[in-house]
């Protein structure tokens, strides 16, 4: 530990040489006070920052490409910082700048067992200001299924997260019960702590891996060929490269051919999380919103209330969890194949209503029974996985 705090105090100092180098050269281009909130969200990640550059420059080194090396560098740090859009591509006028983004930081007790009691609902209350501009205007604030965080879409457009057809999905679909990721809660990527966004961006690097590039399903089975040679030094066996074609059909719902690489991201980051952390750890990601639909979906799938589910009951609500963004399903009628979407004053979430749609026919004495608990633990991955607003399932499940 010793040894990793002097590394960080060391690229600390030069790296704020190396802002104040930059401030000079831009400080022609920018406002005042736009350069001062973007020293003020750039200081704090000097450490990451100058790893990723002295890799990049690693990676170009031969011919000279300035042009080349600043876009690459920008592409490297809009990975790290989780932005999408950069302050500078927008158009000054009438815009906000985001929010600098903070990385998570693991505490010694994530890994102990969270304590999520089944019978126990949870009082869901969403803000009363736009987390935007802070602003409360009742009706035309639009709530995030995930978080508790509110948002006004002349915000959101200021900001530059909605654009094109994002706004009438965010009008459409926020009110109703499929719901609306807000773009905090929609890139996965963002769970990552910064030392294991730093990991994840070695092994993209390692793989020739260009941030914002689309992948074909040649150039992911490549990637997944690499990384399974690297981390276990031998050749991916035939059966997960057929799970890996799967998973990247799954991230291509629409068969462009192609993946998008927010999905791609989504999908790394959410497999990182699942290689790295226990499962208890990643209970405490949940929100009291994902642990309410939690709670609908497995008190709608123990029909006889006796606190257990069956296997494949359990396996049911893993695949249809991410069914949330089928457009015909944005109706009241809500069966156990709608598990993702269930909300609280959805009909599916009254054990006094009309009984499920059954599904599988099996008795739970014909199988493995599983509480909830172990309900949780096995689902939290797909839980997590199925919080962006694309279509994509960017975590397949297994058959």
């Amino acid at each position: 530990m010793g040894v990793l705090m002097s590394r960080r105090q060391t690229v600390e100092r030069v790296q704020k040489v190396s802002l104040a180098v930059s401030a000079f050269k831009d400080g022609l281009r920018e406002q005042p006070s736009t350069r001062r909130r973007a020293e003020a969200g750039t200081a704090r990640q000097g450490t990451l920052e100058q790893e990723v550059q002295e890799g990049e420059e690693e990676a170009l080194a031969g011919p000279s490409q300035p042009e080349e090396s600043s876009a690459g560098k920008a592409a490297w740090e809009r990975l790290r910082d989780g932005r999408g859009v950069e302050p500078e591509e927008f158009e000054r006028a009438n815009r906000f700048t985001p929010p600098a983004f903070i990385r998570p930081k693991r505490e010694l007790h994530d890994d102990e067992p969270p304590d999520i009691s089944l019978e126990q609902r949870e009082q869901i209350l969403n803000d009363e200001m736009c987390e935007i501009c802070e602003v409360w205007t009742a009706e035309s604030l639009f709530p995030c299924r995930i978080c508790h965080r509110v948002y006004h879409d002349g915000c959101l457009r200021r900001m530059g997260y909605l654009q094109k057809d994002s706004a009438v999905e965010v009008t459409e679909t926020a009110p109703t019960e499929t719901g609306w990721s807000c773009y905090y809660c929609d890139n996965l990527n963002l769970l990552l702590t910064e030392e294991e966004m730093y990991s994840l961006m070695e092994t993209l690097r390692n793989c020739k891996i260009i941030p914002g590039v689309c992948l074909t399903l040649d150039d992911f089975l490549h990637y997944k060929h690499q990384v399974h040679k690297q981390q276990f030094e031998r050749t991916m066996p035939e059966a997960q490269e057929e799970q890996a074609a799967l998973q990247f059909n799954a991230l291509d719902p629409d068969k462009k051919g192609h993946i998008e690489w927010q999905d791609f991201l989504s999908h790394e980051s959410i497999q990182l999380l699942q290689k790295i952390r226990p499962q208890n750890a990643l209970l405490r990601l949940l929100t009291p919103k994902e642990r309410e639909r939690a709670r609908a979906a497995f008190l709608a799938l123990d029909q006889d209330n006796d606190g257990f589910i069956g296997e494949g009951e359990c396996r049911q609500a893993r695949h249809t969890w991410f069914r949330k963004h089928q457009k015909e399903m944005l109706s009241c009628n809500v069966s156990i194949s709608h598990v993702g979407p269930i909300s609280e004053g959805s009909p599916a979430s009254s054990r006094n209503g009309k009984s499920p749609e059954k599904i599988l026919p099996a008795t739970k004495q014909e199988e493995t029974s599983i509480d909830w608990p172990r309900f949780l633990r096995e689902n939290v991955a797909y839980i997590l996985a199925a919080r962006p607003n694309s279509a994509a399932l960017h975590l397949q499940p297994l058959a």
